[in-house]
């Protein structure tokens, strides 16, 4: 239906709808913006949450990356900020396909609307003037029509009249007729102007106003349809991004799937685990007998002797290690580490160092070439250019090289210590045979052995050991960390339990204290997670004792209370 034939006479009502429908236009363009703003805030808090909880840059992050669940939600987050990416895809198509464009269409539909409704005002105008003037015409004929009509009815009295003078009746007939003959003009005028508005109202109704009445709903359907293609745009730009959101979530469920609980438990043991071997079985000793009993490591003479060796130690250094206030990376040979780990330590180093070695090699080999080029070609460079680079680098290698000789030796060191299964095996089968007295002492004595102790040395052949670091590194002071006395003048920490020792210690090494079995002792700091516990004898005798050899009772108020057996 058309609005000219239809809507004829409603001007005024079509103005306002088409302004109401270009205020519609801007609050959904406002709507869409919005939107967009949404979009923006979602993507930067989502990228924040992400970059939040990434690992942080330290050796924590190193640890973190062999677990498979911390992988899994290393790539969640990885994948979570490629999605809030997308979210940002949303918020510039949106702007420039739908904002900026219908931002832009706001302007010509108002100039177009402001034009039609100044053509249609034009028409109206030039109607009512018409319409004014047909009027004009109107009352001048209706007036000179009385005026003829009064100046015919005066001739016809003096005319009757005989005492008026046959001069005044001639001007009184003079007079009518000039009055007939002007509202003849006026007739003549009125029918004339009447003819020509009727022709201009029926070009205006039928001609004029439709034309532009149909301007302005071509203009409104154009705008209506652009409000749908925007509409399906606004869809579009979502569905556009689906994809990729799609592989985001994707990557989330893959990397959620590919967790595996066994092989992060596995990983635990290879993180933890120590190398040493647990103490052989306790053997039952037969006190009934009649024997002479030789000092043991039970007997009260030796708890004495162990307290005297411990009074001047405990009063000296401490391990540091235990207490992390050792700011360094511990000795270069890794020797404060139980053998496994350590292990696994020098053998990544000696990784690293045949990368080095690897990567100076390359290196020596593309300047050797460089060399042949310029020994070929002279006018492409000076051959000698290259050699303080070459000679620097062979250094660097023979450098690299002895490094890679010394923990090799340490590896080497290390591996000949670990004890194997079938020693484990052959051990236990030993202890089978012997009688009691000796395995008694066998069991202490193996007890002790597979412990490590704070200075990160073992308990038997400590000569042979410090020999092995001599005959690798002939500057021992590079390997051996000297460690300041920050322990000497610290305040006395406070006592937080007790504990009773299940089996005698010696103490052989520096910032432990020797015990005897069954004697109770103050807890002053709980293990850290490396097999110690630092307990007190009394104000001058503290140091560090096997958490196995030691059954602890922590106060209630202590922090994590529990009770190690």
């Amino acid at each position: 239906m058309s609005w000219g034939s239809e809507l004829w006479d409603q001007f005024d009502n079509l103005e306002k709808h088409t302004q109401w429908g270009i205020e519609y236009l801007e609050k959904y363009t406002k709507f869409v913006k919005e939107r967009s703003e949404i979009e923006t805030n979602y993507a930067k808090q989502i990228r924040n949450l992400s970059k939040k909880y990434q690992p942080k840059k330290n050796s924590r992050e190193e640890e973190e990356s062999k677990y498979t669940f911390c992988r899994a939600f290393l790539t969640t987050l990885n994948e979570l900020n490629d999605y809030a990416g997308q979210h940002e895809v949303i918020a510039e198509n949106l702007t420039s396909q739908i904002i900026a464009e219908l931002s832009r269409y706001l302007q010509e539909l108002k100039s177009e609307r402001k034009s039609h409704f100044h053509e249609g005002r034009k028409a109206q105008q030039h109607i009512e003037s018409s319409w004014k003037q047909l009027e004009s015409c109107k009352r001048k004929f209706e007036r000179d029509c009385k005026e003829a009509d009064r100046a015919q009815q005066y001739f016809e009295k003096m005319d009757a009249d005989i005492n008026v003078t046959k001069a005044d009746v001639e001007k009184a007939r003079q007079q009518a007729q000039l009055r007939q003959q002007m509202a003849n003009d006026s007739k003549s005028d009125y029918s004339s102007y009447l003819q020509k508005f009727n022709q201009e109202q029926n070009e205006h109704y039928f001609t004029v106003i439709p034309n532009i009445f149909q301007k302005l709903q071509d203009m409104e359907e154009k705008r209506i349809e652009r409000i749908g293609v925007c509409m399906k745009t606004f869809a579009d730009v979502d569905r556009q991004v689906l994809p990729i959101v799609g592989k985001c979530l994707d990557g989330m469920t893959k990397a959620a799937e590919s967790i595996e609980p066994k092989s992060d438990s596995k990983q635990v043991v290879e993180s933890y685990k120590s190398g040493f071997e647990p103490p052989g079985d306790v053997e039952f000793e037969d006190y009934g007998q009649a024997m002479k009993r030789t000092a043991s490591d039970t007997s009260l003479s030796n708890s004495r002797e162990a307290k005297e060796k411990s009074a001047g130690k405990s009063k000296g250094k401490l391990w540091p290690f235990i207490k992390n206030k050792n700011k360094g990376s511990g000795p270069e040979d890794f020797s404060h580490l139980p053998p496994e780990q350590r292990r696994k330590k020098l053998q990544g180093k000696l990784d690293e160092l045949n990368k080095d070695i690897q990567k100076e090699m390359d290196q020596r080999d593309a300047l050797t070439k460089m060399k042949d080029v310029y020994v070929k070609n002279p006018q492409m460079g000076d051959p000698t250019s290259v050699d303080p680079r070459l000679t620097e680098i062979g250094q660097n290698i023979e450098k690299l090289q002895f490094e890679v000789q010394k923990f090799e030796g340490w590896l080497a060191e290390v591996e000949e210590r670990m004890p194997s299964k079938s020693d484990t095996h052959r051990r236990s089968g030993l202890y089978e045979t012997q009688n009691n007295t000796t395995v008694g002492n066998n069991c202490a004595q193996d007890r002790e052995r597979p412990l490590s102790s704070p200075d990160g040395s073992y308990t038997e052949e400590q000569n042979s050991e410090t020999q092995v670091k001599a005959n690798i590194n002939p500057n021992p002071t590079s390997t051996t960390p000297e460690f300041d006395d920050e322990f000497d003048d610290e305040e006395a920490l406070p006592t937080i339990g007790t504990c009773k020792a299940l089996y005698p210690f010696e103490g052989h090494n520096e910032g432990t204290i020797a015990v005897a079995e069954g004697e109770l002792l103050y807890v002053i700091e709980e293990d850290k997670g490396d097999g110690w516990t630092r307990v007190r004898r009394n104000e001058d005798e503290e140091g560090y004792v096997p958490t196995s050899y030691v059954e602890v009772f922590l106060e209630t108020n202590a922090k994590g209370a529990m009770t190690y057996i």
